[in-house]
């Protein structure tokens, strides 16, 4: 076993939740063997072609990886290995909070053909296809953001990517409504933390209008402009919003998240053309936080 491949408790649990050998025309090459030429690759950031020929062809692994992001094989993934750690007890819903990191555009990342892509095989779009492939531009050239929401145990449970100059705020709510955690006794599964937790970039009336709406405590401080507003409204303007120290100080825990999601190279600088493979890119990542011990 090589440093950075999967250890057999965390194969032991991944296993049981990746597709089927034999379901295709041809035989499948050990899933364990491609996953960890994606882990080398996610970890060290070389291009494909630039794989040990211990992982086996790098076409093989390249395919497997861009297969399973267009097909939602990675999404699914991670939604069975949340139900596990939520079976376990491994999810801390007491704090969850929301943040996002812009991730520098490699130059190779530009230039994807203007056609849509389609999953092999099959005559639809990936899932997490964007037009605009999330690329953006900013300061610092080409840039890609990744917003998320982070439980307390410091592992992601939402991810989105999106352009690097878009606004945190407005993606609040599509990140909350990615929060989609599955019980394996049955019964609805859960979207609703305790508590929620975020900067000053998230708050506006309409996030504060959708989180009492779906009744989930949070604490986002006030910007000094939208008190102003608010007073210079009166009793128009509604009541001050609560606001506890306390609380807000675990807010460091997503950042914390983000930092161990950078840690991987191949995250930390986007490199692949499409968005829906970058999205991929990130899923293992976070896969591979919750497989750890």
């Amino acid at each position: 076993m090589g440093r950075g491949d999967l250890s057999d408790s965390e194969w032991a649990r991944l296993r049981p939740h990746l597709p089927k050998a034999g379901q295709r025309g041809g035989r499948w090459a050990s899933h364990r063997r491609v996953i960890n030429g994606i882990l080398f690759r996610q970890r060290t950031g070389v291009p494909w072609r630039d794989l040990p020929a211990r992982f086996g062809k790098w076409k093989t692994v390249y395919e497997r990886h861009r297969r399973w992001s267009a097909d939602g094989t990675w999404d699914r993934v991670f939604a069975a290995v949340l139900s596990d750690a939520d079976a376990e007890g491994r999810i801390d819903w007491s704090m969850v909070s929301v943040d996002s990191t812009s991730c520098r555009a490699h130059q190779h990342a530009a230039g994807a053909r203007r056609r849509s892509p389609q999953v092999p095989g099959k005559r639809a779009m990936p899932r997490q296809h964007r037009p605009d492939e999330g690329l953006g531009r900013s300061r610092g050239g080409l840039t890609c953001k990744i917003h998320l929401a982070g439980e307390g145990g410091r592992r992601p449970l939402a991810l989105l990517v999106t352009p690097g100059q878009w606004g945190d705020a407005p993606q609040l709510i599509p990140v909350m409504e990615r929060i989609r955690v599955g019980r394996l006794g049955g019964g609805r599964p859960r979207t609703r933390p305790d508590h929620l937790g975020g900067d000053k970039a998230y708050s506006s009336r309409r996030n504060r209008r959708y989180l009492r709406r779906r009744q989930i405590k949070h604490t986002i401080p006030e910007p000094k402009s939208q008190r102003a507003n608010r007073k210079r409204r009166g009793s128009h303007g509604g009541r001050p919003t609560g606001f506890d120290k306390t609380i807000y100080k675990r807010r460091n825990e997503v950042e914390r998240t983000i930092n161990a999601l950078k840690n991987f190279r191949a995250v930390a600088t986007r490199f692949d053309k499409r968005a829906y493979v970058f999205q991929g890119t990130v899923t293992v990542a976070a896969i591979r936080l919750w497989l750890r011990a």
